[in-house]
């Protein structure tokens, strides 16, 4: 945001801010992108195939059922895509490690004898969300999601509040600005 704010000439019901506004999406983008730019490094193929098989020697589930369990395993900080989940359970079920069972339109995948074997060999091995990559991830993304969940917040305010509401919304980004450069300051 290059404007800082006024209290004047904001409608009431916080509709309409023009520059405000788009200023606040402006500075929502460019926190996004500067944050997506210094991501957690992306797991590897290995990784989503141990996740898979690790979670699937836990108990059956289906493919989002596997990518919720994971960001929650890696404490959000790595959250795989559907486009490396499927394709692995179907590269798993084509090797013959597991096998799906269709219910109420949804695919439920589970161990197969040879699955549970394969699971039983890497289960010595760190979990993929527990190496390092991931712990490391972990420090780099729950503040980005964090600035962007405010990010956000601040347009929903932008966009909804009233002219009371945005005055006080510019007062705690102000103050929370102030604290985290105090923050660094300090070490």
């Amino acid at each position: 945001m290059n404007e800082s704010y006024s209290g004047a000439g904001f409608p009431a019901g916080g509709r309409g801010f023009g520059d405000l506004g788009a200023g606040l999406w402006e500075a929502m983008d460019q926190l996004r992108s500067t944050f997506e730019q210094r991501s957690a490094p992306r797991m590897n193929r290995g990784d989503v195939r141990a996740a898979v098989l690790a979670l699937l020697a836990e108990e059956p589930m289906h493919g989002y059922q596997i990518i919720q369990r994971i960001e929650e395993r890696s404490g959000g900080s790595w959250k795989p895509s559907a486009g490396s989940v499927y394709p692995t359970l179907q590269l798993l079920s084509d090797e013959g490690l597991i096998e799906a069972e269709e219910s109420d339109g949804r695919k439920t995948y589970s161990l197969t004898e040879a699955g549970r074997a394969a699971a039983e060999e890497s289960a010595a091995k760190p979990a993929p969300w527990d190496g390092p990559a991931a712990r490391e991830g972990s420090r780099h993304t729950a503040l980005p999601k964090a600035g962007v969940e405010l990010a956000q917040a601040a347009a929903q305010v932008a966009r909804t509040g009233t002219s009371e509401q945005v005055g006080e919304a510019v007062e705690i980004l102000t103050d929370a600005r102030r604290r985290l450069y105090a923050l660094l300051a300090q070490g």
